[in-house]
């Protein structure tokens, strides 16, 4: 498995990738088989699979619910981890570098979840969401401690239009002294959508700035909605 994904990965225009992230602030992707997303699904039933249970209304995050997955972590999640990370490093050491910031990330996921561990944040990030009719995630970022690595990517387990309607991807982009800008983005099953976790960052007169980014997901019409949120940095 993790090998079949590292050669799935390794065969992506990465640079296409990156020049979408920089110059839209997401990039998408075709990632899973309908057969993993199926898999990956059936998971949600076992709770064994997991390490926590969030209910989003409870929260006042939205309406639906998601799950942490504990370790071990499924072999497809856990090679898809490791495999994107890969990749996405030396984007994310890149847009370090342009926003003139110290931090810099290791070439490999085990050193990065090593310096994750080092700062107390220990806990797998990984996990499923689920969403029915009437459902949504309000905006929010991902943060779980001092460590965040700067991009994280979402995958559609479910079928638009047959499995569910609506619940779109949403993107919103705050930059300084100009109102926010939005992107809605609507995968399909097995399409994956990579986006910055807090901020990217934009070029403009005087060199680059952090642009802030949110996301969540928009109300479903019917139906019910997978889809597998794929975090790099471990919490707290």
């Amino acid at each position: 498995m993790a090998e079949t994904i590292s050669r799935r990965l390794a065969c992506l225009d990465w640079p296409t990738v990156e020049a979408k992230l920089n110059d839209q602030g997401y990039s998408t992707m075709t990632l899973l088989t309908a057969a993993e997303c199926a898999d990956l699904a059936a998971l949600y039933a076992d709770e064994r699979r997991f390490r926590s249970r969030v209910d989003m209304a409870r929260h006042r995050f939205g309406v639906g619910e998601y799950k942490y997955f504990a370790r071990p972590l499924p072999r497809v999640v856990s090679s898809l981890r490791t495999a994107l990370y890969v990749h996405l490093a030396p984007i994310a050491n890149r847009w370090m570098e342009v926003l003139a910031e110290r931090q810099r990330f290791p070439a490999e996921l085990d050193a990065y979840l090593a310096c994750c561990a080092a700062q107390g944040q220990v806990r797998p990030t990984p996990l499923l969401l689920r969403y029915i009719a009437g459902g949504y995630n309000c905006l929010h970022q991902d943060l779980y401690g001092a460590l965040a690595f700067p991009l994280q990517v979402t995958c559609a387990l479910s079928r638009r239009g047959t499995d569910y309607t609506g619940g779109e991807n949403l993107l919103v982009e705050q930059r300084p002294r100009m109102q926010s800008r939005g992107e809605v983005i609507a995968l399909q099953q097995g399409e994956a959508l990579i986006f910055p976790t807090r901020y990217r960052p934009v070029s403009g007169a005087r060199g680059h700035y952090r642009a802030l980014v949110r996301h969540g997901v928009s109300r479903l019409h019917g139906g019910e909605r997978m889809s597998l949120g794929v975090i790099f940095h471990d919490a707290e």
